[in-house]
C-alpha cells in the first residue's frame, strides 16, 4: 500500500514538474517573441565625433600658440599664430600692382579718346593733301600747254628762247609739284590708317569693360584678395566648439602649407558606432531608439540614442589590406556593419564622452522615435 502511494506521489511530482516546464518554456517563447527578439545589442562599439583637423593654410614660422591638449575652445578662439611679415609684404605688392592696373586702364582709355582726335587730324590732313594734289595736276596741266604753245610758235621765231626755257622750267617744276603732292597724299593716307591701327589695337584692350572689369585689374583684383585672405590665415582660430586634441605645433617651428598643426573634437556631439553582425541588421532601420551605455559610468547612467544610418561598408571593405576572397582557402567570416548612433545632447551633456570609449549598445527594432 505505501509503495503505490509512492509511485502516486511522484507521478504527480513528474507531472507538476512537466508543467512547470511547459509553462516556463512557453514564458521564454512568449517573453522572447513578444519583447527579447525586438532588440539587437553589441559591445562592439566605441565613442566616435567628426574631429576637426586643422593644417596651416600658410606657411611661415610659427609666433604663438595659445592652447594645449584637453583645452576646451570655443568656435572663433584663437589657437596658433603664424608670422604675418610675409603675408603683410605679399599684400603691399598686391596693392600697388592693382593701383597700377587700375591707373594703366584709365591711360587706355584716355589714350582711346586721344587717337580718335589724331584720326580726325590725320583725315583732314589727307583731305589737304587731296587738294594740292588737285591743284598740282592743274599746275601742271596748264605748265604743260603753255610749253606745246610756245614750242609751236618757237619754229617761227614768234617766242624767244628765254620765254621757251622759262616755259621748260615752269613744265618740270609743275611735275616736280605734282610728285610731291602725290607722296604728301599717300604720306597723309598711311597716316590715317596707322591711326586707325593704333586706335583698335587700343579699343580692344578696353572694348565693352568698365574699369573693374577689365581683365587686367579684376586680376590685379583677385590677386590683391588672395593677399588678403593669405593675410588672415597667419591667424588660426577653431572651427568648432570642442576639446583640443593631438597638438603637434610648437611655438617657433616653421610650417608649410598643409602641416598638420592640431585637432578640436567636438565632445558635445559625440556619436556611437556600433559594429554589429551582418545577421543582426535585417530589422534595424534609421529612425529606431537605442540604449546605450558607456564602460566609463557603467549600468548607472544610460544614454537614449537613435540609429542614425549606416556605413557605406564593412570594416573588412575599408581595411588597408581588404581581403582576397577569390581564392581556393577561402572560409567565410561574418562582417560587421557600423551604424551609427546619435545621442542625445542634453545627456552629453550631464555625462561627457571622450573619442575611442567603449559602449555597449542595445536597439529596439520594433521602435521607432
Amino acid at each position: 500500500m505505501s509503495k503505490s502511494v509512492s509511485n502516486a506521489r511522484r507521478r504527480r511530482l513528474f507531472s507538476l514538474l512537466a508543467v512547470v516546464c511547459a509553462v516556463g518554456g512557453a514564458s521564454a517563447g512568449a517573453y522572447w517573441f513578444l519583447y527579447a527578439s525586438q532588440f539587437v545589442s553589441t559591445d562592439n562599439a566605441y565613442a566616435n565625433a567628426e574631429v576637426a583637423q586643422l593644417t596651416a593654410s600658410v606657411g611661415g614660422i610659427v609666433s604663438r600658440v595659445d592652447v594645449v591638449d584637453t583645452q576646451k575652445v570655443k568656435k572663433g578662439d584663437v589657437l596658433v599664430v603664424i608670422d604675418s611679415t610675409d603675408a603683410r609684404l605679399a599684400l603691399l605688392q598686391a596693392q600697388a600692382e592693382y593701383a597700377r592696373a587700375v591707373r594703366k586702364v584709365r591711360g587706355l582709355v584716355a589714350t582711346d579718346s586721344g587717337l580718335d582726335a589724331q584720326i580726325l587730324a590725320r583725315r583732314a590732313d589727307e583731305a589737304r593733301t587731296a587738294a594740292q594734289l588737285k591743284a598740282a595736276q592743274a599746275d601742271l596741266d596748264r605748265a604743260s600747254i603753255d610749253l606745246k604753245r610756245r614750242l609751236a610758235l618757237a619754229s617761227s621765231g614768234s617766242v624767244s628762247g628765254e620765254e621757251l626755257t622759262q616755259a621748260q622750267n615752269a613744265f618740270v617744276t609743275a611735275q616736280a609739284n605734282l610728285g610731291v603732292a602725290r607722296s604728301a597724299t599717300a604720306q597723309a593716307r598711311a597716316n590715317r590708317e596707322a591711326a586707325l591701327g593704333s586706335r583698335d589695337a587700343n579699343h580692344a584692350l578696353i572694348d565693352n569693360s568698365s574699369i573693374e572689369a577689365n581683365p587686367e585689374v579684376a586680376l590685379a583684383h583677385a590677386r590683391l584678395d588672395q593677399a588678403r585672405v593669405d593675410l588672415e590665415r597667419t591667424t588660426v582660430r577653431s572651427p568648432i566648439d570642442g576639446v583640443v586634441a593631438r597638438r603637434q605645433v610648437q611655438l617657433g617651428q616653421r610650417v608649410q602649407i598643409g602641416a598638420g598643426l592640431l585637432s578640436v573634437v567636438p565632445v558635445d556631439t559625440i556619436h556611437v558606432d556600433a559594429n554589429f553582425k551582418e545577421v543582426q541588421l535585417e530589422g534595424v532601420k534609421a529612425g529606431q531608439p537605442a540604449e546605450v551605455h558607456a564602460d566609463l559610468y557603467g549600468d548607472s547612467v544610460t544614454y537614449h540614442g537613435v540609429v542614425a544610418g549606416f556605413a557605406g561598408g564593412t570594416g573588412a571593405a575599408f581595411a588597408t589590406i581588404p581581403a582576397q576572397n577569390a581564392t581556393g582557402n577561402w572560409i567565410k567570416v561574418v562582417q560587421r556593419l557600423p551604424v551609427r548612433i546619435r545621442l542625445d545632447p542634453q545627456e552629453l551633456a550631464r555625462h561627457p564622452l571622450q573619442v575611442g570609449l567603449s559602449m555597449q549598445v542595445k536597439i529596439n527594432t520594433g521602435g521607432k522615435r
